[in-house]
């Protein structure tokens, strides 16, 4: 087989694998998304909360998971720890400074299909209006049909960051310098 002929169809094949990838909703609306976080109080417990207002898509092939894509943005203001007073100290610019910056966002890079079955989706996350490199490790929960006629796919991810790295330079001690985000996310297929 000569380059040429060879190029082409490697070239042909990778523009069938990229337009195999569905596009799905986070499906927010029915509540079955949830961006929740968890960090170290003093090293003796933790202080856990979650994000109530987010939005998102994202792209998916499961024979072809590295043409993956998501997007999703998170309503900074909407954090919710059940503990008001703390709320509205994290909302302040001593941490997420929603005043100035009521948006953070993920945008993936690229999408990894590890040898155990889970994915490296990387990426850039804005967070304090600083944006850095963001590695999530996801694990596919499963899709399929649903009982209203619709197509679903489920997975949950994990990440941590310091908040240093996003500008956040309030001291909390050494066991309180890092979070930790799990994010599962449901989507509806696209029609």
């Amino acid at each position: 087989m000569n380059k040429s002929l060879f190029g082409a169809l490697l070239a042909s094949s990778m523009v069938m694998t990229a337009a195999q990838a569905a596009d799905y909703s986070i499906d927010t609306h029915g509540a079955h998304a949830s961006i929740q976080f968890k960090v170290s109080h003093l090293g003796y417990s933790f202080v856990v909360g979650r994000f109530n207002s987010f939005s998102g898509d994202f792209s998916y092939d499961a024979s072809a998971p590295q043409a993956s894509k998501v997007a999703v943005k998170i309503d900074t203001n909407s954090l919710d720890s059940n503990h008001a007073e703390r709320d509205k100290h994290l909302r302040s610019s001593d941490f997420l400074n929603t005043g100035k910056f009521p948006e953070a966002s993920f945008v993936s890079t690229g999408v990894e299909s590890r040898a155990d079955g889970t994915l490296a989706i990387t990426g850039q996350f804005t967070l304090n209006g600083v944006t850095k490199p963001l590695m999530i490790a996801a694990n596919v929960v499963g899709e399929g049909q649903d009982p209203w006629g619709g197509y679903r796919a489920g997975f949950v991810g994990h990440t941590e960051f310091a908040l240093k790295d996003y500008g956040i330079s309030y001291d909390l001690g050494p066991a309180s310098s890092k979070v930790q985000l799990e994010l599962v996310v449901e989507g509806v297929r696209k029609q």
